[in-house]
């Protein structure tokens, strides 16, 4: 699309009501909204995180959308960064309070004057956030799902745990407390496994419960809102099988594999574990070939504002 009205993207911090803080990105008044809701685990309104992520993916994504005539919102979790005022414990969440910090960013858009509502797009846990939040009756135009798991997290867990031969003997235990969780119970965690416990922590028990009890697949079914699926075919985390499962239940939604992307939405080259985990702190890397572009198809004549 590139320039339009006005003179250059213009950001500037939002807070909510609550305490959420985010950054809006916009091109110029009236420019098409999406509202960019973040991944797994202490992961800031960028999409770095302490864990060794440095690529920026969403602060690019913001650029790279307000570059072809797309407003954007990347948000800090509650608990997190600039949102730690709106929750002391980031732990003590679930996805349904992630889904209500939707619902309160829209509400805050519609003061701003945004009427439209957003289009959500969700990154990997954020994509079970924005269906989540469709259930609950967010009001939206549509949702990108990029790299978005189809499978529920206890088969998630099941599977990365399985893929590592070094865990075989942690498997039994790790399937007690997947199973566990799954019925809704919590599962005492002392005597776990070194290696098991980050991952089953009694603190972010109530988190995965609230996380496998939702069928990414089945929500998806539900929603009639205009959508689309983006998956990358380097990704380490979350599969094209994981793709086609979501398409399988929206024939309606245009999927875009996308072969080169990584799980941080940069070209990575085919097979390089290496190369792939390396991009992973590198935000000098530009976003992957044809992203955006897939996005603007999507977004820039959407359909009007679909409930759930």
């Amino acid at each position: 699309m590139g320039a339009g009205p006005g003179k250059g993207p213009v950001e500037r911090v939002l807070r909510t009501p609550s305490g959420l803080e985010g950054t809006l990105l916009t091109p110029w008044a009236d420019a098409p909204l999406v509202l960019i809701i973040p991944g797994s685990g202490p992961t800031d309104r960028d999409g770095n995180n302490s864990l060794g992520i440095r690529a920026a993916p969403y602060r690019l994504l913001a650029q790279g959308l307000a570059a072809r005539g797309m407003a954007s919102v990347r948000i800090d979790k509650r608990g997190m960064f600039g949102s730690r005022e709106a929750q002391a414990d980031p732990d003590a969440v679930t996805i349904e309070d992630y889904a209500d910090d939707l619902a309160a960013w829209i509400a805050t858009l519609r003061r701003e004057s945004y009427l439209t509502p957003p289009w959500l797009l969700g990154h990997s846990e954020g994509g079970l956030v924005a269906l989540a939040a469709t259930k609950a009756g967010v009001e939206v135009s549509g949702l990108i799902l990029v790299a978005t798991s189809g499978r529920r997290l206890g088969d998630v867990l099941r599977a990365q745990l399985a893929a590592n031969p070094a865990n075989a003997p942690l498997m039994p235990e790790a399937e007690r407390m997947i199973a566990g969780l799954e019925k809704g119970e919590r599962m005492p965690a002392d005597g776990l496994a070194a290696p098991l416990r980050p991952l089953f922590a009694a603190a972010i028990q109530d988190f995965l419960i609230s996380a496998m009890a939702l069928d990414p697949v089945a929500l998806f079914a539900a929603s009639k809102a205009p959508a689309l699926i983006v998956q990358g075919g380097q990704d380490l985390q979350v599969t094209q099988e994981d793709a086609l499962l979501l398409k399988g239940v929206r024939p309606d939604a245009p999927l875009r594999l996308l072969p080169s992307m990584n799980h941080v939405l940069k070209d990575v080259p085919a097979g390089n574990r290496k190369a792939n985990l390396a991009a992973y702190a590198n935000p000098s890397l530009p976003l992957a070939a044809g992203l955006v572009a897939s996005i603007e198809d999507r977004v820039i004549t959407p359909p009007g504002p679909i409930r759930r």
